[in-house]
């Protein structure tokens, strides 16, 4: 491609000058049983400020994001996903790896390479890439296996029986060991699935219904210090070399600048009434904790609820009131959503004609709209609302917010669902043989007279004392994607995965489990100071820790198939692996922890199968 010539830059932009690009919706339209569309991976120019040249990417169709994809409950489609990037394109992601300095903030809050060359690996990448529709139920080899990517000319070949619940998916690249880079460069879109129950509600439709593709950027600029408009993957290297690996060690992605839509803080005209928008963090790693304000910066009370989550819609709204609640109605604040996880949410602009209202990303200490470059928010700003007059009826045939959405959605029951458990661990940064970088381990029980009998520490070893006041010991079967398979499931199973992370400090992992739903079944706090990383094992048991309840939040009462899994946090989730037969991924959805081996395989069969299994993968895993 040639770029544009006679552009502007600068290094300052301004906020909230550009309009909120909407993605074309495509709606197949039936044929036979089966809907059959193409759709094409192209390099795409892309405008993502006013005040920047166009930037090189790539994208679905050639838009970033990719075209919004809707079809009905039941309405089977087969997509070839073609790559036609051409061979030889350049990589459109400039790679840098910044050592931190003292005194300074991380560099990745700045623009620009700072004298760093690129990684030349990179720059050399191909155009290779497989699709994965997040959330999707369907076989194996539909699912986008990590391994499974073309190239130029190649043609992923997926079906999608979209026999779910309505819901919000997203489709993004899941390439080995590039995802970050690949979905960096724009691969990613939004997919949509109604039903008559969804119908029913009498939600905000048509230019009343929006997608929100949020994601963080940062840019490179030229010699004389101007942004030039380049997408800059910049992350702050923590070790050069590691003893273990010989491979530098470094953090995952943050940026300083927000786009939805493609766009560098937009703004969207809207009228005096409802709308509803479709949420979905397609950041590599940061979690946005968004605020509403109005023009002072003043939280707004009441306008915001959340009606659905990552599997559809929630069992009742929760109002994001942005102060305490009254006792009365349930309420959150802010709205914290982390990479992968959707949101779908319906704002009410009526009363609020001539007001321009913020959404702005709060950084934790500071006020809303308040910006924090310590803390990762430089630039708090997200997006602007215009409101207008002319909305009738509310903006919806005088739609009224119900105080329950879905009938249909049941609450798991723990004792009376029977169901296998899992463990899985995630263990701390500069834990012994993970080469600096946190890593996921697949747990078992330990017989009791055998636990009794090991000399401890011992690496791969942790012992817990869980909230009934028992030792249990646990032994790791895994920890990289290439190990022996671990997990084998009987397909219309019931099972139980809990997530422990054992990091002290904030560090929270979205983990991410293909092809279920799945209920958030509880969380604990634990005290995990036993767990001694230099061993890879627990001198003391990782501890229940009783003086730090903490509650599932409102938000997290439906569907979901990401998990936030706080440092010092055991996450419970429960869920059923239906639909579909093959072999699938869990893993965190923190890109560069994914890239980097936090992902591992688990295989879904007939359970008539099961008996005739040559290895000990399934049964039921440990309490």
């Amino acid at each position: 491609m040639t770029q544009p010539q006679g552009e502007t830059m600068t290094s300052e932009l301004e906020p909230y000058v550009d309009p909120l690009t909407v993605p074309p919706v495509l709606r197949p339209e039936p044929g036979g049983d089966t809907a059959e569309i193409e759709i094409s991976l192209r390099p795409a120019w892309v405008r993502m400020h006013r005040q920047l040249p166009p930037t090189p990417m790539w994208g679905y169709e050639g838009s970033v994001p990719g075209p919004t994809i809707e079809v009905r409950r039941g309405q089977r489609l087969r997509v070839a996903w073609t790559n036609r990037i051409p061979k030889g394109s350049e990589y459109p992601v400039t790679v840098v790896e910044v050592p931190r300095t003292e005194g300074r903030p991380d560099p990745h809050n700045r623009p620009g390479r700072e004298g760093v060359e690129p990684v030349r690996e990179a720059a050399a990448l191909p155009a290779w890439s497989v699709t994965h529709l997040h959330g999707a139920q369907t076989g194996g080899g539909n699912d986008g296996w990590t391994d499974n990517a073309v190239g130029f000319g190649g043609a992923q070949l997926s079906e999608y029986p979209n026999e779910h619940q309505a819901v919000h998916w997203w489709y993004h690249d899941h390439a080995m060991n590039i995802t970050r880079w690949n979905v960096y460069a724009g691969l990613m879109g939004t997919y949509l699935v109604r039903d008559d129950e969804e119908d029913a509600l009498g939600l905000p439709s048509g230019e009343r219904e929006l997608p929100l593709v949020l994601a963080d950027r940062n840019l490179d600029t030229d010699a004389d210090g101007e942004l030039n408009g380049r997408l800059l993957h910049k992350t702050t290297r923590l070790v050069a070399s590691h003893p273990e690996t010989g491979k530098p060690v470094g953090l995952p992605f943050v940026g300083p600048y927000t786009t939805v839509n493609g766009t560098i803080w937009p703004y969207l005209d809207v009228l005096d009434g409802w709308y509803r928008f479709r949420l979905v963090n397609a950041s590599n790693a940061r979690t946005y904790d968004l605020v509403l304000v109005d023009e002072d910066d003043r939280p707004v009370p009441g306008a915001v609820h959340q009606i659905g989550s990552d599997g559809g819609l929630l069992p009742r709204p929760v109002a994001f009131d942005f102060e305490e609640g009254d006792g009365g109605a349930e309420s959150v604040a802010p709205l914290t959503i982390a990479p992968a996880e959707r949101f779908d949410l319906l704002v009410d602009f009526r009363g609020r004609a001539g007001q321009r209202l913020r959404l702005v990303n709060k950084a934790v200490g500071r006020g809303p709209g308040v910006p924090d470059a310590t803390l990762n928010v430089p630039y708090p700003q997200v997006m602007e609302f215009r409101v207008g007059e002319g909305a009738e009826d509310g903006g919806c045939d005088g739609f009224a917010l119900p105080s329950v959405l879905s009938g249909s959605f049941r609450r798991y029951d723990h004792a009376h669902v029977e169901h296998g458990h899992r463990l899985v661990v995630l263990t701390p940064p500069g834990t012994v043989g993970g080469g600096g970088h946190p890593e996921m381990w697949e747990m078992e029980e330990v017989p009791e007279k055998e636990g009794a009998r090991l000399r401890l520490p011992a690496n791969g070893v942790i012992q817990i004392q869980s909230a009934d006041g028992k030792v249990r010991t646990y032994r790791r079967t895994a920890r990289t994607f290439n190990d022996g398979l671990g997990f084998t499931i009987g397909e219309g199973s019931y099972e139980q995965w809990s997530f422990l992370n054992l990091a002290p400090g904030p560090l929270m992992h979205p983990m991410h489990i293909h092809l279920a739903d799945f209920q958030v079944m509880g969380r604990e706090a634990y005290a995990t100071g036993g767990f001694d990383g230099a061993v890879g094992g627990s001198r003391s048991p990782v501890r229940f820790d009783p003086a730090r309840p903490v509650p599932v939040p409102p938000n997290e009462a439906g569907w979901k198939d990401v998990f936030r899994v706080p440092g010092g946090e055991l996450v419970r989730v429960m869920g059923r692996f239906d639909g579909a037969y093959g072999r699938f991924m869990y893993h965190c959805h923190l890109l560069e922890h994914e890239d980097m081996g936090m992902m591992r395989p688990f295989v879904v069969v007939p359970p008539e199968v099961l008996p005739f299994d040559h290895g000990a993968g399934h049964g039921h895993g440990g309490h």
